[in-house]
Order: structure tokens, then C-alpha cells, then sequence
């Protein structure tokens, strides 16, 4: 008698689990204010879409309820800590700037989503003035055009520079007082790719800056006291 009482409870519950929804695409996404572009780590959020197509969002970055810790993710390139990503930057160039990850719901098969992170697509000289003056330091602005549409500044941890004359410190030019030169040419390299080349020629200002002229002296001929 216990067995056919059983016996029912068994395929109803059966055909519940069969009728629950399960995970069938995953979509991953990154947090496009934390400049990707300059720094190894981003936050990122996966979404989840289910056979009857509702979805759900991981907490973090897309402000879901989905925890991170239900998930198991593997990762061609660098690891996931609570949403946050760190990669490996010159093995995101060697990988198309894909990263793919494998992500298992509920002891199920793993599911494969890819995300495509921003790089860098060109650079360019940006002075600040038309001429560099001796024995002042002349900063080499260097800006990035990415494909995410952003345009930042780059600095001596991607870029390498050489010069005709003075001296490179840090990112500054430095000419000597007595130099001499008229002009300088200045080199850059985006280090992890060198067919990235910039070549500017900075002219040197000749002509003295103009000494600033002393303040007037107050006329006494129509001076009164209270004014």
C-alpha cells in the first residue's frame, strides 16, 4: 500500500524537476566607467537566460541577486574574485582581446560565453604648447585612441621614448640651459606593440621670455588721505 502511495509522489515530483526552467545562454558584460582600457582588473556581470526565457543578473556590477558563489567559472585568461576581473594584458592582444569563460549552473554542463574587452587602436602627440623652453621640463602627452570610442592619456608603463637632444625624465623633456639646439625630435613606442610609432618635432623657443616691468608708483600729485 506505502508503494503506490509512493509511486505517485515519485513522478509527480519527476515531472516537476522536468518542467523546472534551465539555463540555456549566458551573456557576459563588463563595467565600461572602470577604463578597461589602462587597467588589468573590471568589474563584469554575467546574465543568465532560462528556456522560458526570464533572466537573471549576478550581484555587483549588474545590481542582480544572482550570488557569484553558485557559480563555477573557469577562465581562459586571468581569475574572477566576487565579479571582478583580473587579466593578463599582453596575453588579452595574443587572444583578440577575447576572453572566454566556462560557467557550470547547479552541477549542470558547462555553458561558454565570451567577452571582448577594449584595446587600443592608435596614438598620437597632444602638446600642451607649441615650443619647449630650455631648462624647463616639457611633458610628452601621449593619447590612446581605443575601440571602445575613448581617447585617454598613456604614460611610461605602455610607452618608451627616445630624443635627439636633452634628456627624458620619466615622461618629461628636459633641455639644458646652454643647449643650443633649435629643435628636437621626439620618438615614442607603445610598448606592447612597436609598429605603434609616434615621431614629433618640438621647436625650442629662442627669444627670452620678456622681464615682467615693475609696478607703476602711485602718482602723489592727486593723492588725498581716505582715498
Amino acid at each position: 500500500m506505502k508503494l503506490y502511495l509512493l509511486l505517485p509522489v515519485f513522478f509527480i515530483s519527476l515531472l516537476a524537476n522536468g518542467q523546472q526552467p534551465k539555463v540555456v545562454r549566458i551573456n557576459a558584460s563588463y563595467d565600461t566607467t572602470a577604463i578597461a582600457e589602462l587597467y588589468n582588473r573590471v568589474p563584469i556581470g554575467l546574465e543568465l537566460v532560462y528556456s522560458d526565457s526570464s533572466r537573471k543578473q549576478t550581484t555587483g556590477f549588474l545590481r542582480g541577486d544572482y550570488r557569484w558563489n553558485k557559480l563555477n567559472i573557469t577562465t581562459s585568461n586571468g581569475a574572477i574574485q566576487q565579479g571582478v576581473l583580473t587579466f593578463n594584458r599582453p596575453q588579452l592582444a595574443r587572444d583578440h582581446y577575447r576572453i572566454t569563460f566556462s560557467v557550470s549552473v547547479a552541477n549542470t554542463a558547462p555553458i561558454q560565453t565570451t567577452l571582448t574587452l577594449p584595446h587600443l587602436l592608435g596614438i598620437r602627440f597632444h602638446h600642451y604648447a607649441d615650443s619647449l623652453k630650455r631648462d624647463i621640463r616639457y611633458y610628452l602627452n601621449v593619447e590612446g585612441k581605443f575601440s571602445s570610442g575613448k581617447i585617454l592619456p598613456l604614460d611610461t608603463t605602455t610607452l618608451r621614448f627616445q630624443t635627439s637632444a636633452g634628456r627624458i625624465l620619466g615622461q618629461d623633456l628636459l633641455l639644458d640651459k646652454n643647449d643650443t639646439t633649435k629643435s628636437v625630435t621626439v620618438e615614442a613606442w607603445y610598448k606592447p606593440n612597436k609598429d605603434m610609432y609616434l615621431r614629433s618635432v618640438i621647436p625650442v623657443k629662442q627669444m627670452p621670455d620678456p622681464e615682467l616691468a615693475p609696478p607703476a608708483k602711485p602718482s602723489r600729485l592727486n593723492h588725498r588721505p581716505g582715498f
